[in-house]
């Protein structure tokens, strides 16, 4: 800690908290005792473990529970805005992604998914939704619509790993993309996979993915949960 900062004592050790989560120094699980033992361990007042310790429970990182201290729940998701998946992504962080099959059908393809896909309104696509975990988590609810025929893999394969690696596994040449990042509030039908309130806030993506040929392979619409999850951006100044 440096006492001779301007940056409040509380927000220096939230951040090296929060730094020690996101790296995994310190991970899901880890109890690091209670206000008393923390504050005579590290030198600091309890009024100012208190308040770094609130501002991270506040972030979703730490978890107060009683008879046992604070104990570290896991880091937020931050996502670059690169064309990869998110099970890459987490497998990448350490973060043990797992995925449950909430559909995979055939289905006519309707205005918007036919739209994104350049294919006719009414054609027969399929239909992917499944709800991605982290650490035995909830973290994203994820609808895919592709073009019928072009993924082989069964739910069993789907639920196995990503679906950029099963797409590349069956040849394809992932290229480009178009995204769109928003957010809105949470239906109920919605926030009850992601262990959410109806009407929390969820980060929303919409995504159309292309090949080489420039073909369209994949149109994604994933909500997000915004308490665990960020996108995040690189911005350069104009010359």
């Amino acid at each position: 800690m440096d006492r001779a900062s301007p940056v409040p004592l509380y927000f220096q050790l939230a951040g090296q908290l929060q730094a020690a989560i996101e790296t995994g120094a310190l991970t899901p699980g880890t109890l690091l005792g209670n206000e008393i033992d923390l504050a005579t361990r590290l030198g600091l007042s309890r009024p100012t473990v208190r308040q770094a310790i609130r501002s991270l429970v506040d972030k979703g990182l730490l978890v107060r529970r009683r008879g046992i201290g604070t104990q570290v729940v896991h880091s937020s998701v931050r996502r670059p805005l690169e064309l990869s998946s998110l099970y890459d992504d987490l497998e990448a962080s350490g973060q043990r992604p797992a995925t449950r099959v909430l559909a995979d059908r055939l289905e006519p393809a309707g205005p918007r998914a036919a739209a994104a896909l350049g294919v006719a309104e009414g054609t027969e696509v399929r239909y992917l939704e499944r709800l991605r975990s982290a650490h035995g988590e909830p973290l994203a609810l994820l609808r895919n619509h592709l073009p019928a025929g072009l993924l082989a893999a069964d739910a069993e394969g789907v639920a196995a790993t990503g679906l950029y690696r099963l797409l590349r596994a069956a040849g394809l040449t992932l290229h480009s993309a178009r995204q769109t990042v928003g957010a809105r509030a949470a239906e109920p039908a919605e926030a009850e996979p992601l262990g959410e309130r109806p009407g929390a806030p969820l980060l929303t993506m919409e995504r159309v993915t292309s090949d080489a040929t420039g073909r369209a392979v994949e149109f994604g619409s994933h909500l997000y949960r915004a308490s665990r999850y960020s996108f995040e951006f690189q911005l350069l100044a104009r010359g």
